[in-house]
């Protein structure tokens, strides 16, 4: 065996072909042969073109089709689904929302000196997507990309009181309420309470309730149907956020908030309360 050939075989395999999972590239696959082509394509037509037996291709189209990602026409053949709009929606309205925040949240920093940042549901915790430093040394650690917990943050809370009320019932149920300082609200009933304080007065506080010596200010993001979205919020320490500050810093956190909602086409203020589900006393 000559030195290429051995060097050859001992290069690693680049990370796309490392973990393949065979099921999923098929199911990619499918899902691409129909995207490609000009027409609906019947079942057949795709397992030839891939290669695949007839049988495996069926049940590859019945799991797509159960998630709204295949449609069967009424002759039998498939084409793209709706769900894939709804996914292609959200992910553009991600970008965008990102894009947008930089000069609001460079505008807050300005304002307060302190870093802000945006923050998205992403399943059970939030996902930062947008994020500008402040001028301090001393600063929340928050990064674009990084996760965190929904109950014990402002911006969590901020999201949460102005969902619906059956999908804010229901994200609460799945939630772990676990508790990170003895200000963390760690049962249902009282984070109620919280949510309602929070509808009332338009931002959500988390005061000392994720970490000990930091304070956080957030308002809700409403995209152009009036829904929440996301949150924007500031963060500091508690020494330089004090108690008597955050009602101040309330008003520029949902000015700002606000002013994003606007570069998304949020309906007046107005609009957005006769839009909110009303709830149970």
């Amino acid at each position: 065996m000559n030195k290429a050939s051995s060097a050859r075989r001992k290069r690693p395999e680049p990370p796309v072909s490392r973990y393949r999972v065979q099921v999923l590239d098929r199911t990619i696959a499918v899902l691409q042969a129909v995207a490609d082509s000009d027409t609906d394509l019947p079942a057949a037509d795709i397992a030839r073109q891939l290669r695949l037996h007839k049988s495996t291709v069926h049940r590859l189209l019945v799991v797509l089709e159960s998630y709204r990602l295949i449609k069967k026409g009424p002759e039998g053949a498939y084409g793209l689904g709706t769900r894939l709009i709804e996914l292609g929606e959200c992910a553009i309205a991600r970008l965008k929302l990102a894009e947008y925040a930089e000069p609001h949240l460079r505008n807050l920093a300005d304002q307060t000196g302190e870093g802000a940042h945006v923050t998205i549901l992403n399943g059970t915790e939030l996902l930062s997507i947008a994020h500008v430093e402040g001028r301090w040394a001393l600063h929340s650690l928050t990064r674009t990309g990084q996760r965190t917990q929904i109950h014990s943050t402002a911006a969590g809370k901020a999201v949460l009181a102005f969902l619906g009320e059956e999908a804010c019932d229901d994200l609460m149920a799945r939630l772990p309420l676990k508790r990170n300082t003895r200000r963390t609200i760690a049962k249902p009933a009282a984070m109620k309470l919280e949510l309602m304080r929070v509808r009332d007065i338009g931002y959500a506080v988390d005061d000392e309730e994720f970490e000990e010596g930091l304070r956080c200010v957030s308002a809700p993001i409403f995209d152009h149907s009036g829904h929440v979205v996301a949150s924007l919020s500031m963060a500091a320490p508690v020494f330089r956020l004090r108690k008597e500050r955050i009602p101040q810093v309330g008003r520029l956190v949902m000015a700002a908030a606000q002013g994003l909602s606007d570069d998304l086409g949020r309906r007046r203020p107005s609009e957005v309360k006769r839009r909110v589900v009303k709830r149970k006393a």
